[in-house]
């Protein structure tokens, strides 16, 4: 039963990524694209655009249970999170710029390789670290 528990939490937490990390690569060839942002900024952008529906995904269906008690509260959820994000969207800057310079693969690729490693970072930040439940 925990293991079905665990498989259910992890495919929730991979439709929460997806949907967050959709809105936010989609957003930063928007802003690139349509609005000539350069893509470090739009990344920047998006990112925090992402975060705020990946949090909120997170917060409300992923990893909510009813009558359980977590180690932070709401705020101190958020606190956490913010730092995850931060830290993510500082990777993802660093690792499609470097990508995109030294190895000349175009921004969108770069970025979704570079996203590839950060999401299963922010997984078990989010998992171990954000939403930790109370034993």
């Amino acid at each position: 039963m925990r293991l079905l528990y665990r498989l259910w939490t992890f495919s929730k937490a991979q439709v929460s990524a997806f949907i967050g990390g959709a809105t936010d690569y989609l957003l930063m060839i928007f802003f690139t694209e349509v609005f000539h942002i350069h893509y470090v900024l739009s990344i920047v952008i998006a990112g925090v655009i992402g975060a705020v529906v990946n949090f909120s995904l997170n917060k409300y269906w992923t990893f909510h249970l009813k009558n359980t008690t977590y180690k932070y509260s709401g705020f101190k959820q958020l606190l956490a999170f913010s730092q995850v994000a931060i830290n993510s969207i500082l990777l993802k800057v660093t690792g499609t710029y470097l990508i995109t310079t030294f190895i000349g693969i175009d921004y969108r690729i770069s970025r979704l390789i570079t996203d590839f490693f950060v999401a299963i970072l922010n997984y078990l930040l989010q998992k171990h670290w954000v939403f930790k439940k109370t034993i």
